[in-house]
C-alpha cells in the first residue's frame, strides 16, 4: 500500500467511522432496551401480563417484517443516490418513533410501533456496509467493517446501566422512591431518552457525513486521486472476475442465496440471545436489576474484543471464510453449554460471553464476502438481499425463545434450537468456496492498468446495464 493510500484511508477512518460509529450505539441501544424494558412494563402494564415472552417476541418479529420490506431499497438508495441524506431519514425517523414505545399500553400497540420501527431504520445496516466499499479497498474494508461493527457491543455494554438509571424513575428500591416527572414510569423515559440522541445524529449526519471520496475536501487531490484509483482497479477486478451480471442475476447467484440462508441462521441465534439474555438470568438466578446490569456488560464486552482480532486477523491474513465460519461454531457450543444446568453463576456467564463472541465477532469477515465475487449495484442489493432474508432470523429466534418458554417453562428447547441454527451457518459457509488463486492473479493483472483502460472497461458496463433488459 503506498504512503499516499495509507494516508487517504487513515483519514477516512477518523473522519467516516466515529459518525457511523455513534449511529449504529443508537441502533442497537433500541434493540437491547426492549430485553431491559420487558421486565418493568409487565408489572405496569396488565394486558402484558399473559403470554409476556410470546408477547415480546411478536414485537421482535414484526420489527423485522418492515426492515424486510424497505431493506433493498434502502441499500440501493445508498449505492444511487446518498448515503448521508438516507441516514439522516433514518436516524430521525426511528428516534422520534422509539420515544413513541413510551405510549404503548396494549399488545396491538406495541407490534405496531415495533413494525414502525422495522421501516425506519431499514437500509441501515446493509447500507453502512455498502457506504464503507466507497471509501476503503477491500485489504482494509474487513478493519473499517469491525470499527463499525464494535459499536453493537459497546452499546450492549453501555446501556444496561445507564437504562438502570432510567428504569428506576417512579419506583421504589430498597426502601428509595426515585423520583419521576410528569407521572411517567422509568421504562417510559428510558425509550424517550434514548430517542433523543438519534434525532440529534441524524441532522449532523446531514451536514458532516461524505457521500464519496470525490466530495471530501480533507482529502488532498492526490489523495483522492490515488484512493479512486484504487477502488477503481478493484471494481474492474471484481467485474472480470464475476463477469457482467444485472441486480437480479445477483440475487439469484448461488453465492448470494447461501449467504442469506446462512446469515439467517446466524441472526436466528444472535437476537434470540440478545433479547432474553436478561430474561435467562433473572429466572435461573433470581438477581437483581443492579447485578443483573452488571452482569449483562460482560459478553458484549468478549464480542467487542472477538471483533477486532478477527477483523484485524483477516485482513492481514486475506481470508474470510474461516475467519467467520469458526467463531460462530465456537459460540455455538458455548451456547449449547449453558444447557447444562446448576452451574454457578460465574460459568454460566462465561458460556454466554462465548456465545457472544460467536454471534458478533463473525461480521467483518462475512460482510467482506459478497465483495469477492460481486461489484456496484449487484453487490448493493445483494447486500440488501442477504441483511434482509437474514434479518427475519431475528424474528424467528425470539419466538422460538419465548413461545416454548410459555409452553414448556423452560428455555432449555429454544436455547438447544440456537444452537443448532448456529452450526448451520457455520457448515454453510465454510462449503462456500472462493477461488483466492484466481483473484491473486487477477490482482496482479489489473495493477497494470491504466485509468483509461479502467474507465473504458466501466463505460462498457455500464452500457450494457443500460442495454440490459432484466432490470
Amino acid at each position: 500500500m503506498s504512503p499516499l493510500l495509507r494516508s487517504a484511508i487513515i483519514k477516512a477512518y477518523w473522519r467516516l467511522l466515529p459518525l457511523l460509529f455513534l449511529s449504529y450505539i443508537i441502533a442497537y441501544v433500541d434493540r437491547n432496551n426492549v430485553s431491559l424494558a420487558k421486565l418493568k412494563m409487565i408489572n405496569d402494564l396488565p394486558s402484558f401480563r399473559h403470554r409476556t415472552e410470546t408477547i415480546f417476541a411478536l414485537g421482535q418479529a414484526a420489527f423485522f417484517i418492515g426492515y424486510l420490506l424497505l431493506e433493498i431499497p434502502g441499500t440501493l438508495i445508498v449505492e444511487k443516490w446518498s448515503a448521508r441524506k438516507w441516514i439522516c431519514r433514518i436516524m430521525i425517523t426511528w428516534g422520534i418513533l422509539a420515544s413513541l414505545t413510551a405510549i404503548v399500553t396494549q399488545p396491538w400497540h406495541f407490534y405496531l410501533i415495533r413494525f414502525l420501527l422495522g421501516l425506519a431504520e431499514a437500509g441501515f445496516f446493509p447500507g453502512a456496509v455498502v457506504y464503507l466499499t466507497h471509501w476503503f479497498p477491500a485489504q482494509a474494508r474487513a478493519r473499517a467493517l469491525s470499527l463499525f461493527f464494535i459499536a453493537a457491543p459497546i452499546a450492549q455494554f453501555i446501556s444496561p446501566k445507564i437504562s438502570y438509571y432510567f428504569l428506576r424513575m417512579g419506583t421504589i428500591e430498597n426502601g428509595i422512591y426515585y423520583r419521576t416527572l410528569f407521572k411517567l414510569k422509568g421504562w417510559q423515559w428510558m425509550y424517550i431518552i434514548w430517542g433523543i440522541p438519534a434525532v440529534i445524529i441524524g441532522i449532523i449526519v446531514l451536514f458532516f457525513l461524505i457521500d464519496r471520496p470525490k466530495d471530501a475536501n480533507w482529502l488532498s487531490e492526490e489523495e483522492c486521486q490515488v484512493l479512486e484509483t484504487e477502488l477503481s482497479h478493484e471494481l474492474v477486478r471484481q467485474q472480470v472476475a464475476g463477469g457482467h451480471l444485472t441486480l437480479l442475476q445477483a440475487l439469484r447467484h448461488n453465492k448470494v442465496l447461501l449467504l442469506a440462508i446462512a446469515y439467517f441462521f446466524i441472526v436466528t441465534g444472535n437476537y434470540g440471545v440478545d433479547l432474553f439474555l436478561p430474561t435467562i438470568l433473572h429466572d435461573w438466578y433470581r438477581l437483581s436489576d443492579g447485578l443483573l446490569t452488571w452482569l449483562l456488560m460482560i459478553p458484549p464486552l468478549g464480542a467487542l474484543i472477538g471483533i477486532l482480532v478477527i477483523g484485524f486477523s483477516s485482513d492481514r491474513t486475506k481470508e474470510r471464510r474461516f475467519h467467520a465460519a469458526i467463531p460462530i461454531l465456537i459460540g455455538a457450543i458455548g451456547l449449547g453449554l449453558t444447557l447444562i444446568r446448576q452451574q454457578p453463576l460465574f460459568t454460566m456467564i462465561i458460556l454466554f460471553t462465548v456465545a457472544s463472541i460467536g454471534t458478533k465477532a463473525y461480521l467483518p469477515a462475512f460482510w467482506s464476502l459478497p465483495s469477492l465475487f460481486l461489484s456496484e449495484s449487484a453487490a448493493a442489493g445483494s447486500i440488501g438481499l442477504i441483511n434482509s432474508i437474514g434479518n427475519l432470523g431475528g424474528g424467528v429466534g425470539p419466538i422460538l425463545l419465548g413461545v416454548f418458554k410459555d409452553r414448556t417453562g423452560s428455555f432449555f428447547l429454544g436455547i438447544l434450537l440456537l444452537s443448532i441454527s448456529m452450526c448451520l451457518t457455520s457448515v454453510i459457509i465454510m462449503i462456500l468456496r472462493f477461488d483466492r488463486h484466481r483473484q491473486r492473479e487477477l490482482h496482479k493483472n489489473t495493477q497494470q492498468l491504466t485509468m483509461s483502460d479502467i474507465n473504458e472497461k466501466l463505460i462498457t458496463n455500464t452500457r450494457q446495464t443500460e442495454n440490459s433488459t432484466e432490470f
